[in-house]
């Protein structure tokens, strides 16, 4: 089984160093992945993959969730099938709501292939003091799916950062951890740290977004990786095809 977290961050919170970080400290006997948005907001070239030895799949189409869930089904059943990564790191900026990318990778169709551990969310807590980020519902669910909170620019904190930190973690903090970082640098053993968080704070705002009405997985074909029952509202062109390993793009 692929050993599976979820990393987020809001814009500005150090995550793509953060991610850097953590392929720096792959154990030289392990192979990794990253999945990400090919619009998303990390900048990791293949060069610095390559040093890592991880390799990189991009989804195409700019959303993870949205046109039956079929982008990120297909890269994630060519990574499992194909690559067969120790470990898979999912980038999910611009994909859609944290809650519903865990929603498919718990789907029963993936159990024998993900083991999901901890999704850990970057936060610079001085964005607790920014309007625009607090109202937008892409932080909010972030900070609601994450099971670990790497509390990020610990060197910058200021008083008031630091009591809008400690404020949210009061109401919202429930069976999270809290961890603190300097420039990204996070310990890999977090990677490993259980699920916590397996239901959203009570009553917190966008806390769980509804399913998509998009996708609905199936189950795998005999002795193949899950495949994705397309529904009415299809790709055009896509009717009829089957989405096994077999027809999915490359790495």
């Amino acid at each position: 089984m692929t050993r599976t977290n979820l990393i987020t961050g809001f814009l500005g919170s150090g995550k793509t160093t953060s991610i850097l970080h953590l392929l720096a400290q792959k154990p030289a006997d392990e192979k990794w992945a990253v999945l990400v948005n090919e619009f998303g907001e990390v900048g990791i070239d293949g060069a610095l993959l390559a040093d890592s030895g991880a390799l990189l799949k991009e989804i195409p189409g700019g959303c993870m969730c949205c046109v039956n869930g079929l982008p990120m089904q297909v890269g994630l059943n060519t990574l499992l099938r194909q690559g067969k990564p120790d470990r898979l790191l999912i980038e999910p900026t611009g994909l859609g709501h944290p809650k519903q990318i865990l929603d498919i990778l718990t789907a029963a169709v993936y159990e024998p292939w993900i083991d999901l551990r901890a999704t850990l969310c970057i936060l610079d807590p001085r964005q607790l003091l920014d309007e625009r980020a607090v109202s937008n519902d892409n932080f909010r669910d972030q900070l609601a799916a994450a099971d670990i909170i790497v509390a990020n620019k610990s060197d910058r904190e200021t008083p008031e950062s630091a009591r809008a930190l400690a404020d949210w973690w009061q109401r919202w903090g429930g069976e999270r951890r809290k961890v603190s970082a300097i420039q990204g640098n996070i310990d890999l053993t977090l990677l490993d740290e259980p699920r916590r968080n397996t239901a959203p704070a009570a009553g917190e705002r966008g806390a769980r977004p509804p399913p998509s009405p998009h996708f609905r997985p199936r189950r795998a074909q005999p002795g193949g990786t899950p495949a994705l029952a397309p529904t009415s509202q299809q790709w055009p062109g896509l009717s009829g095809l089957r989405l096994d390993i077999r027809r999915g793009d490359g790495l």
